[in-house]
């Protein structure tokens, strides 16, 4: 074998000094305690949760549902009492087509004569010009204006029902569920009418078994622009022919799955549109007097062909109505509205089908589709304008004082003055009706007032909160924050003998106690309450015996140490942050503020280092007395070197923070901010000298970022056995890379340049992630399953006791013997056998000529396993993004590799200067510079806090055919979404570690040294310290884990904060709900992989126990 090491090399001699009275000392902590560390912040995570879903439970509450449904018995009578009812009359149209092309924004649908270049997506839809030309009074096109969330499923949702969604149903749009308010679908089965349906899947999972014949084809896969379309086309001409329907629904979904994949201004929108505009003409064709043709679209689009949030862009569709017979009057003959609200087709298409407004519906009839008045010629037997709208007024009235008596949330005020102008305008309409009069165009115009007020009314009461459950969820969170404090102040008194058994008993006791009163008093239990119980009672316990027992580890009063920490500079950085989150500007720029407190604060640890003397080496004043100066350990030019080193990290961290600003997303609010070409998918560029510019940097970046992870372990030795982590460090890690690279070039491709080899393309397209997918998998499983990369090398014995001579081998990477030495380590045997309490007799002595050992990788065996797995996954969350992030992730490695070393430089000076406090103990600093980095790069990946800003495409990633289920696709857009946090969660534990992978020789001391311990403390380097000390690794772990989840967790109660304390903020929709829900994902997510990544320390320190086991001498035993 040949041996690759440029440091780490751990020499190991088989002797001993121990006593029987020093090992018997030893016994008491030879171990770390591992699952009390991981079960209390499981219960740390777990508070954080409850209060998360507390506070989500009260202020994002569904609107309630009206299950009652409408009936011609309803007495919605034309006039009076006696008057006919307008079921029994004959409806305007006997039959409609209604045609819905989603994503179809109002500018794909507008004709431009004098545009003589027009973009892929302009006048390609001419023949609804050329209808409204040839043909005014049979069409007439209109904006078609959504509520948000602009996402499909509450689109359909609000054109059936008339209803307007609340803004917690954009989390069902991937997993839909049965509409059970009254609907067109509904009311139309109800009157005999035979509904036929094809297209999107997502009807069937919204209307079941309610078509009288349906053709459902998969609509998830946003990569397949022809199969739904195709499918229409093959029934849709068919079935007009046939005689065996009444309303026929065709849904298209090619061009909002175009937008998706190439955004709107490419030539594949053309094509698409273009082919829209063959089946508008042959549907038109098609259609008879008594039939009426709709065509919608459900929603717009961004300029890069997303959607869900509530921008013009996103919520302006077209809607285009055609009849072969004469609906319209001639245009300029009456006012006509340019903005259709889409809650208005739903009273409209009900009327003109002869069939009951749905009961909850809260739309306005449109009055261009309704004659004036009796005694406009050839319209006596239709609705009127002024009958439609009474029947509208009286269908609103009633789901109005229906809903006031089931819910409570709109205000008593508007209701009395709502209730008051109906009243009104009833008894004007009866008088008008008893003397034979049509209704003054006055009442025409209050009634239209009417129903606008009452849907202002209802959009504004219907974000209903449960204040006590959000006052509730706010005192846990804060509770949990103030625990995270104590735990990281206070780390030894738990792990000396902090238990949560007590906490959890009375907590759960209590929760108990809070479901049986429920069950008493009102038959029922409600769990967020019992949740609220046991976790308030369960942390105050626990922060009551931590107050008790704060002073157990000192010396009366003054060994008594506070809960909480000094208010310090980074303290107060993180509290200024929290505090603009109650700013909707802040919000909106949140990337660039991160980014800018990320490198201020990274600037701010050379100066304080400056201010407190220890950047430069210290000159003594001989003038000064002893004591004044630290005493430095190593000369100065050792200092200048790391005050160098120090600030090359700066100039990195800087450097990369800048580039990574070229990968940013723009939010609606952002203006004239244009996004990151780096964000679209190389399919989407056209020139192609510049795909092939961006798949080489691309792939450059790609093999930086795997030649980085193995160079870095090269260097410390961990690549010279041949256990399963260094096999996938070896092989798996490149291989995968390649698959991914494989995988760029095929996705790349364009569709027409290679259709003789679509089936080989679309093999290639499954197969080449799905390996990536299985290879990172197994490397993962085989670092859980052994994650040493240790190498031990038998070397012939020294000349005498006392020198210490080179070994008689030389690493392969050229370096020097006397190089070697400097990471030698002659004792580190017999210190390891000390915390393995092995059986040797106190005394034994060295025998001359034994054979020792070296150890390649000793030196970094708990940082090499977790590198390995946070260069894994990152691969791995790569390959769920654009192919131009793999830039951006090469920035984030070097940021992350920046601030480890920066956070290893400022501790190396402060111990080469003699200032250092001793311990592990991680500052607050680098905890917030990583954390602040993970919410930096959660911007710099092209991530934003708004739902239009979600990478839906994750979810296709070897999938490209689409999901059986909703779990898979929802996992790859999570970890997506988060994959920035995912990262720095993982890696967090690197913080603990990096300052002993680059301690500087010579200067240790005071660095997890105790007093007393002689020239034999200073034999052990790297990480092995940390197995010298299992209490001081398990204190410094605890607390590293508690101060990370401490700075989350505080963003989570600010944003929670902002949204309670601006409920009622013009904002708080669009920004301050999006922004909680992300900020409470996020927290959820870097919880579990902060988990994840003390588990795996945990796992190699198990490992590293049982090895030095196995490695001891059977008679030494």
């Amino acid at each position: 074998m040949r041996l690759t090491s440029e440091t780490g090399v751990v020499c190991l001699h088989t002797h001993s000094r121990l006593t029987l009275s020093e090992r018997g000392r030893k016994r008491k902590t030879a171990r770390m305690k591992r699952f009390p560390i991981l079960a209390l912040l499981l219960w740390v995570a777990t508070m954080f949760y409850v209060g998360i879903f507390l506070f989500v439970g009260g202020f994002l509450l569904v609107r309630l549902e009206v299950s009652r449904s409408s009936s011609c018995g309803d007495l919605l009578t034309l006039g009076d009492k006696g008057g006919p009812d307008f079921c029994q009359g004959e409806p305007r149209f006997q039959r409609a087509v209604i045609l819905i092309i989603d994503a179809l924004k109002i500018d794909f649908a507008r004709f431009d004569a004098q545009n003589t270049a027009p973009k892929p997506f302009e006048n390609k839809l001419p023949v609804l010009e050329e209808v409204m030309s040839s043909q005014p009074t049979h069409s007439r096109l209109f904006s078609f204006r959504a509520d948000p969330p602009t996402t499909t499923m509450q689109r359909i949702k609000g054109f059936t029902t008339g209803s307007l969604p609340t803004f917690i149903d954009v989390g069902n749009n991937f997993a839909s569920s049965a509409i059970l308010e009254d609907n067109l679908v509904h009311q139309l089965g109800q009157a005999g009418k035979r509904v036929v349906f094809m297209g999107d899947d997502t009807w069937e999972s919204l209307f079941p078994k309610k078509f009288h014949r349906s053709l459902p084809f998969p609509s998830f896969n946003v990569k397949d622009l022809h199969t739904v379309d195709d499918g229409i086309l093959q029934n849709l001409y068919p079935t007009m022919e046939g005689s065996d329907w009444d309303v026929l629904i065709a849904h298209f979904l090619g061009v909002d799955h175009c937008g998706h994949r190439f955004g709107p201004d490419h030539p594949a929108m053309a094509d698409k549109l273009s082919q829209m505009d063959g089946v508008i003409r042959s549907v038109i064709g098609r259609l008879e007097n008594d039939t009426l043709l709709v065509v919608m679209g459900d929603h717009g689009m961004t300029d890069t062909g997303d959607h869900g949030g509530e921008s013009l862009k996103e919520t302006d569709a077209a809607l285009f109505l055609y009849s072969p017979a004469e609906i319209f009057p001639p245009p300029g003959a009456e006012v006509e509205p340019e903005v259709v609200p889409q809650t208005d087709l739903v009273p409209t298409l009900a009327l003109l089908l002869g069939i009951p407004i749905p009961y909850s519906s809260i739309g306005q009839v449109l009055l261009p589709l309704f004659p004036r008045d009796t005694q406009t010629a050839g319209a006596l037997d239709y609705l009127t304008q002024a009958e439609a709208l009474w029947i509208n007024s009286k269908q609103v009235n009633r789901f109005l004082e229906t809903y006031s008596q089931m819910a409570k949330d709109i205000p008593p005020e508007s209701l009395s003055l709502l209730r008051a102008d109906f009243s009104r305008l009833s008894s004007e309409y009866h008088k008008a009706a008893q003397k034979g009069l049509p209704p003054p165009p006055a009442l025409v115009a209050a009634l239209q007032g009417y129903l606008t007020a009452v849907r202002d009314t209802c959009r504004a009461s219907w974000a209903r909160f449960h204040p006590l459950k959000m006052v509730a969820g706010m005192v846990v969170l804060a509770t949990a924050c103030v625990l995270c404090l104590a735990v990281s102040e206070l780390p030894a008194v738990l792990v000396e003998g902090g238990s949560l058994r007590v906490p959890l008993a009375v907590g759960a006791g209590l929760a108990g106690v809070v479901a049986a009163l429920q069950l008493l008093n009102g038959g029922y239990t409600d769990v967020s309450w019992c949740l609220g119980a046991f976790a308030l009672s369960s942390q105050l316990l626990f922060l009551w015996k931590l107050w008790c027992t704060r002073g157990s580890g000192g010396k009366g009063k003054a060994g008594r140490r506070s809960l909480l920490p000094q208010l310090t500079v980074p303290l107060l950085v993180l509290l200024l942050r929290c505090a603009s989150l109650l700013s909707d500007s802040y919000v909106v720029a949140e990337g660039r503020v991160a980014t800018f407190l990320l490198c201020s604060l990274g600037i701010y640890v050379p100066f304080c280092l400056n201010w407190d003397g220890l950047l430069l080496p210290v000159n003594h004043d001989p003038s000064k007395p002893p004591g004044v100066h630290p005493s430095p350990t190593l000369s100065p030019s050792t200092v200048r070197r790391e005050s160098l080193t120090l600030l090359v990290c700066l100039g990195v961290l800087v450097g990369s923070l800048y580039l990574s600003l070229s990968f940013h997303g723009c939010r609606e609010e952002q203006g004239a901010c244009s996004p990151s070409a780096f964000l679209a998918p190389l399919s989407r560029v056209q020139d192609s000298r510049l795909r092939n510019l961006h798949y080489i940097l691309s792939v450059a970046s790609l093999a930086a970022w795997t030649y980085t992870l193995r160079r870095w372990l090269r260097h410390y030795g961990n690549l010279n056995c041949a256990g399963p982590a260094v096999f996938t460090a070896r092989w798996l890690l490149p291989v995968a890379s390649v698959c991914l690279a494989l995988h760029w070039a095929v996705s790349s491709t364009p569709e027409e340049s290679f259709r003789s080899l679509s089936e080989l393309i679309g093999l290639a397209l499954v197969a080449l992630p799905r390996a990536a997918y299985s290879l990172l998998g197994l490397g993962v499983a085989l670092i859980w399953l052994d994650p040493l990369t240790v190498f031990l090398k038998p070397r012939q014995p020294h000349q005498s006791r006392g020198s210490v001579l080179p070994p008689r081998y030389r690493a392969s990477t050229g370096i020097s013997p006397q190089a070697e030495l400097h990471h030698l380590i002659p004792q580190l045997y017999q210190r390891m056998r000390r915390s393995l309490e092995d059986g040797e007799q106190a005394g034994a002595a060295e025998e001359d000529g034994r054979p020792a050992v070296e150890a390649y990788g000793l030196g970094t065996v708990y940082s090499a396993p977790l590198v390995l797995q946070w260069g894994l996954l990152g691969l791995g969350l790569l390959m769920l993004h654009s192919e131009g992030m793999a830039l951006s992730f090469l920035l984030l490695l070097l940021e992350a590799a920046a601030l480890l070393h920066l956070h290893s430089s400022s501790t190396s000076l402060a111990l080469l200067q003699g200032a250092h406090t001793g311990g592990f103990s991680v500052p607050w600093t680098p905890v917030l510079l990583w954390a602040l980095a993970a919410t930096q790069f959660f911007h710099a990946t092209g991530h934003l806090p708004t739902f239009p800003s979600i990478q839906w495409g994750a979810a296709f990633v070897g999938f490209p055919k689409g999901h059986t289920g909703t779990l898979l696709p929802a996992s790859l857009v999570t970890l997506n979404t988060f994959s920035a946090h995912i990262l720095f969660a993982v890696g967090c534990p690197l913080l603990l570690f990096w300052p002993l992978v680059c301690e500087v020789r010579g200067g240790r001391r005071g660095r997890g040294l105790v007093a007393g311990e002689g020239e034999e403390g200073e034999d052990a380097v790297m990480e092995m310290r940390l197995r010298e000390k299992p209490q001081q690794f398990s204190c410094a772990l605890l607390q590293l884990a508690s101060r990370y989840l401490f700075i989350h967790g505080a963003q989570v109660l600010a944003s929670v904060f902002a949204a309670a304390i601006l409920r009622r903020h013009l904002m708080v929709w669009k920004v301050f709900a999006p922004k909680l829900m992300f900020e409470a994902s996020g927290f959820v997510v870097t919880s579990v992989f902060v988990l994840v990544g003390m588990a795996m320390v945990m796992r190699v320190d198990m490992a590293v126990g049982n090895w030095f086991k196995r490695l001891l001498p059977e008679q030494s035993r």
